[in-house]
């Protein structure tokens, strides 16, 4: 299922965040969204999701204009969100965890919430001995593993994740990238907000980078990081990018990079 954001503008109340943001991600691809903190980031996945009103702008899935559509509805409709902080149900066990996370799947077959399951025990293995143990005693890492199993609960087709490495070991880090990156092979598209930018990078078929609400730079991953401006402001140094436009810095291969995957 592809995504397809145009000219979105949302915020909180009359403080205006995201300023006419543009974005594609297409069936099978994983796009990364980088920015310094302030630059909107969380915002734009808040807004994708039903979870902060879009004030203009557009919102597709598949081609279907989803604008406006709330949480639930979106869930229903394919796309699921994996919050910032992980917020697992910390008194629960991870098995119920997992059962909450497919909620809005309940009245469909039972065979494919069992399939979702085995997948999810299948990406992230060290969660199964673990059913049965509260999700708050679980490590930030094992947390952040049961935050996107919950999220393939739901059966999307779009998965969009907030800061996924966050108060992560290097190790538990490539963990997670390495689990998102199979499920980008598997199909699923996916929208990764990331501030570790080599870890994103590494996985990602196309990179935006966001700043003061907007797009500013978009392209190939390889090619962004040679950029100046993104090699200074997020594999080192500073940032400093023109707020008035959005450049492209290498032709979008990403798409056809998932098409020769499948």
């Amino acid at each position: 299922m592809s995504l397809e954001v145009r000219g979105l503008h949302a915020g909180y109340g009359r403080l205006a965040v995201l300023h006419g943001i543009d974005l594609t991600a297409g069936e099978g691809e994983l796009v990364a969204v980088i920015g310094a903190n302030g630059a909107g980031k969380s915002t734009l996945l808040r807004a994708l999701s039903g979870l902060l009103p879009v004030t203009s702008g557009t919102v597709h899935l598949a081609g279907t204009d989803v604008t406006g559509y709330g949480p639930e509805k979106l869930a229903r409709t394919g796309l699921a969100h994996v919050p910032e902080n992980r917020l697992v149900f910390p008194s629960l066990s991870v098995a119920d965890n997992l059962v909450l996370g497919g909620y809005t799947r309940r009245r469909g077959p039972a065979s494919a919430r069992k399939e979702a399951r085995d997948r999810a025990m299948a990406l992230f293995p060290r969660l199964e001995p673990r059913l049965e143990q509260a999700a708050g005693t679980l490590s930030g890492g094992e947390q952040q593993m049961l935050a996107i199993a919950r999220g393939l609960m739901a059966q999307p087709r779009v998965l969009v994740l907030d800061e996924p490495s966050v108060g992560l070991a290097p190790r538990l880090v490539g963990e997670i990238f390495s689990a998102l990156g199979k499920l980008r092979d598997d199909g699923l598209t996916l929208v990764v907000v990331e501030q570790n930018a080599r870890a994103a990078f590494a996985v990602a078929d196309r990179v935006s980078v966001m700043d003061r609400g907007r797009v500013v730079l978009e392209g190939d991953p390889a090619a962004l990081s040679t950029d100046p401006r993104v090699s200074g402001g997020f594999l080192g140094g500073g940032f400093a990018a023109d707020a008035d436009a959005t450049t492209e810095a290498a032709p979008a291969t990403g798409a056809t990079r998932a098409a020769d995957r499948r």
